[in-house]
């Protein structure tokens, strides 16, 4: 039996961070909402309660029956779930003097509790809470204080019950990880049997058990999701496998042959199906993002469907769907954020049941998992792309003369990251090499790609907007586009990159100057939250 730790969800922007630093330590877990805990599940040795923007005291706030796990299994609460389980004991949880936000440090803290095991003095922590612990229950003790926070960690004298207010999963707790080991491993014993290669073992022997000598039909996209999906299904079932990529006109430069030799080359049985003439003909004229995703992803089924029917006796449709894809697709209050084309269910006319080998993991796992399968690391370090393609990235109607502008704009840019090259020191090597680039340390520097070093880059045409322009001795009006690099973990949340002036300066020079159509070249300097990645 898989042992997992359960993470309940409070709404948090962390709580997937709180998922990957336990992945990080080997062990599976499971990212439920606050109210979704498997009562009965023997295989959940450990539960997290995340943070939450809420108050313990606003009416709205999400709340939680902890006699379904206290003092059944280990509980540890992080920040709104420290403060939770305070208010809920008869503990006191008051509004705070000013808002305790940003890196404090443990002036105190019982050096004999396990949850401290290997602590150092004075170590670093990052505080986010309006609210305050001023009083906590009876049967339960202070572990640890700051010189603002008294109540910084406390814990249960008689039951497994842990909490802090500080936020363990950031890297501004510079001992965070060493807090949830000695939780996740040491408390709750974690057998810290979760890894890429656990993962394709027990997956490849699930999706043998799964589909049986079912034939399987896979929709590839050309990223790097879909593409370890494709490899996993093959070691699993082989020939039975027939994989369909569908060139919507919307790609990248180039990419619809390039990604098509790169499948070929892993021995994959690729249909290649170019259907940009329909795309185009049925997007004329619409604008509004969400409409255009919908659009895709009808005609995308009805291409994969049409194509589906040539193949005799297929019975599976598997996608390359992530657990950012379905966490993302509906938040905690069941509140559609943006339509995903691999979440929520298949058409009735289709027919076939779906198979989604990767829904539990995060991008970088996912990258780990395409390694450990041997497959080339060009294709496993590709950065995310949205399966509509570029015309979420054309702010306004879509045309091919708008995708042509885009692409050959959108080459130069990414070009220019895989040739310039960085070196990288301290927590931003770190964070990179965690991320499985491959680099090598040398007098506590890594050398990487600006493309490596950052999650996502992409280039957006503002379509709707024209700007005056001087070339030569004649002046143009024609579009800018706006360059977007994001430093990030999962996707969940993410930073902007602050790329190098010269390297923008060269970009932009050479935008303007080869791509016919463009005359100004600008950067997204907008973090996520409360920015999307893409624009659309």
């Amino acid at each position: 039996m898989q042992q997992k730790i359960i993470i309940l969800d409070f709404g948090s922007q962390t709580t997937q961070l709180i998922g990957r630093r336990v992945r990080e330590l080997d062990t599976f877990c499971e990212i439920l909402p606050y109210n979704k805990f498997p009562v009965g599940d023997k295989s959940v040795i450990g539960v997290i309660l995340s943070g939450s923007p809420f108050s313990v005291h606003d009416p709205e706030a999400f709340k939680v029956d902890l006699s379904q796990f206290v003092g059944h299994i280990p509980v540890l609460g992080i920040c709104y779930g420290a403060q939770f389980i305070s208010y809920a004991g008869g503990g006191k949880v008051e509004k705070a003097d000013s808002r305790e936000y940003g890196r404090a440090n443990l002036c105190e803290f019982d050096v004999d509790n396990p949850l401290f095991k290997s602590f150092d003095r004075n170590s670093q922590v990052w505080m986010s809470h309006g609210d305050t612990i001023t009083a906590i229950p009876e049967g339960f003790k202070c572990i640890a204080s700051t010189a603002n926070v008294k109540y910084a960690a406390y814990a249960s004298l008689t039951q497994p019950v842990w909490a802090v207010q500080f936020h363990p999963e950031v890297f501004h707790t510079t001992q965070g990880t060493q807090l949830l080991k000695n939780f996740v491993v040491d408390i709750c014993h974690s057998k810290q049997d979760w890894s890429a290669a656990s993962f394709v073992d027990t997956t490849v022997a699930e999706l043998k058990a799964q589909v049986g000598e079912d034939r399987v039909i896979l929709g590839l996209s050309g990223g790097v999701d879909s593409s370890v999906a494709a490899v996993l299904l093959n070691r699993a079932i082989g020939k039975n496998l027939t994989c369909i990529f569908v060139d919507h006109g919307m790609l990248r430069k180039n990419e619809f042959r390039d990604v098509m030799h790169d499948y070929e080359c892993l021995g994959l049985n690729v249909i290649g199906v170019d259907a940009s003439e329909k795309f185009f003909a049925d997007l004329a004229g619409v604008s509004d993002p969400e409409q255009k995703r919908k659009i895709i992803g009808r005609d995308f089924i009805e291409v994969f469907n049409a194509e589906a029917k040539k193949i005799k006796d297929a019975k599976w449709l598997a996608q390359g769907t992530i657990y950012p894809d379905r966490i993302e697709s509906l938040n905690i209050t069941g509140k559609v954020i943006k339509s995903h084309h691999n979440v929520g269910g298949l058409p009735k006319e289709m027919h076939l049941s779906l198979c989604e080998p990767l829904k539990w993991l995060f991008k970088d796992e996912v990258r780990r998992v395409g390694r450990q399968l041997g497959m080339p690391e060009h294709l496993i370090t590709r950065h995310p792309f949205p399966g509509p393609g570029l015309a979420v990235r054309i702010l306004g109607d879509i045309t091919p003369e708008k995708v042509r502008i885009l692409q050959d704009a959108d080459d130069i840019y990414i070009r220019g990251l895989r040739e310039y090259k960085v070196k990288l020191s301290g927590e931003e090597a770190r964070r990179v090499l965690a991320a499985g680039v491959p680099a090598n340390m040398k007098d506590g520097e890594i050398e990487v790609s600006l493309y490596d070093q950052i999650w996502q880059a992409c280039t957006i045409l503002l379509s709707t907007v024209r700007s005056v322009g001087v070339m030569g001795d004649e002046r143009t009006y024609e579009h800018p586009v706006a360059l977007r690099a994001v430093t990030s973990t999962d996707a969940m949340t993410a930073d902007w990159a602050h790329l190098p002036y010269d390297f923008m300066a060269k970009v932009s020079n050479e935008i303007i100057n080869k791509v016919r159509g463009v005359n100004r070249v600008c950067y997204d300097i907008s973090s996520k939250p409360p920015s999307t990645i893409e624009w659309e």
